[in-house]
């Protein structure tokens, strides 16, 4: 009841002076706004204070990735972390979602997803599938297979999770992927602009938006959290066309960096 509309704004004020950013103090605006919200619902309290939210136009990140310079990156990384980062860049999948798959999961050549394990449309009955083809997703496929067998201790063991440290779940790989960014010659680089790169090559292969948002797991309001009609077919053939457009990409960089000037 204490809470007023000017101690909010007097908290908006306080960490906008200590350099927070618009988002970082909505975030938590929302949260009261939201308790409030369900307090009167539920008859606890009569009012809600009114909370205004700051502009966060501008901030919305829109870092990529070009293929050379992940090829780049990815090189500098640990091991361990090699197949993790290229699952990301292939999928779109997020950070949480990738460190946590399991090979329970895997049926075949395909990841299947249920709602329960990562963000999809709300029902269970529809799983986000992954196809594990094209060079790279089968490449990834095979060595994590190998990689599933973890020696401790004299024993060996079967890891239940598809990207691991020695059996091990991968907690945090800020300081090894700001290095390898570093080392690439390119500084400031996010894991979650892998994400970002994947849409952008999806969308420039000529894959449909509805087949791209299956596999990276976007979703509108509207339409994706509703809808998931994206065959496995038709995701293998999306997933192929990022491989052959990827390549290409590679492949033109190489022959541009081959060529020589003449001279008279």
């Amino acid at each position: 009841m204490a809470l007023s509309s000017e101690k909010v704004d007097a908290y908006k004020k306080e960490r906008l002076t200590k350099g927070a950013r618009p988002a970082s103090i909505n975030r938590p605006l929302q949260l009261i706004r939201q308790a409030f919200g369900l307090a009167v619902k539920r008859g606890h309290l009569s009012r809600v204070p009114s909370i205004e939210f700051l502009s966060e136009q501008g901030n919305a990140r829109k870092g990529f990735c070009e293929e050379t310079e992940f090829r780049k990156i990815r090189g500098f990384l640990p091991g361990y972390l090699q197949d993790f980062c290229l699952f990301a860049y292939c999928t779109g999948m997020r950070f949480g979602e990738v460190r946590s798959l399991k090979w329970e999961y895997v049926k075949g050549d395909v990841i299947e997803l249920q709602a329960e394990d990562a963000k999809g449309d709300g029902n269970e009955e529809n799983a986000r599938l992954i196809p594990m083809v094209g060079k790279d997703l089968a490449g990834i496929l095979e060595r994590r297979r190998q990689a599933r067998l973890v020696k401790a201790d004299g024993a060996t063991t079967l890891a239940a999770l598809i990207f691991h440290h020695n059996g091990n779940a991968i907690v945090d790989i800020r300081k090894a992927w700001k290095s390898a960014c570093k080392k690439a010659g390119v500084p400031g680089r996010l894991f979650h602009d892998l994400r970002r790169s994947f849409c952008k090559n999806a969308d420039e292969a000529g894959v449909s938006r509805d087949v791209a948002m299956s596999l990276s797991g976007h979703r509108s309001e509207e339409t994706y959290r509703r809808y998931n009609i994206s065959d496995t077919k038709r995701k293998r053939k999306a997933l192929e066309l990022v491989q052959e457009f990827r390549d290409a990409q590679a492949a033109q960089a190489a022959q541009e960096s081959n060529v020589v000037a003449m001279r008279r």
